[in-house]
């Protein structure tokens, strides 16, 4: 037996590489068909938007608070809330203000639109005694359907 030909015989190194390599192909599209099957994929695609919020807090008489929407994705306005306390008369008995409705820059309120960098949301114009220096306040995004929901900014006044 020559020795020399043992060592250059390598005539069963491509048939078992083949084979992991169709096993690895294999449970990896088993493993993407599952996904879609058990309704992950789906999951996948309802990501929380990521955006950023400014707040401005105006004191003594006019007492109003402003966010504004400062950058990152465009929500749309029917899955956005803000939520605070200690706001009595913007809340409606569940801490809830409402959905966000924004100014546009002639002062129209456009609650259509989507809310992108640039819009804001004023809170104590229509009420009585504005917006308390110890509030607690929230942006929510909230699915349509319901099932989710994230806060995506939150403030605190001076005095809280």
């Amino acid at each position: 037996m020559d020795i020399k030909q043992l060592i250059h015989d390598d005539d069963a190194v491509s048939p078992v590489i083949g084979v992991i390599l169709m096993v690895a192909i294999t449970v990896i599209l088993a493993a993407v068909i599952a996904s879609f099957v058990l309704g992950l994929g789906d999951q996948a695609q309802q990501a929380t938007p990521q955006a950023s919020f400014s707040f401005d807090y105006e004191g003594g008489t006019e007492r109003a608070l402003t966010i504004t929407h400062d950058g990152g994705d465009s929500i749309s306005p029917k899955e956005l809330y803000v939520r605070g306390s200690n706001m009595d008369n913007q809340t409606s008995g569940d801490g809830n203000t409402g959905q966000w409705t924004s100014t546009a820059v002639d002062g129209s309120l456009n609650s259509d639109s989507e809310v992108t960098a640039g819009s804001s949301a004023r809170l104590g114009d229509d009420a009585d005694d504005g917006v308390p220096s110890d509030y607690e306040v929230r942006v929510v995004y909230e699915t349509q359907e319901g099932d989710s929901s994230a806060t995506l900014a939150q403030d605190t006044g001076p005095d809280a």
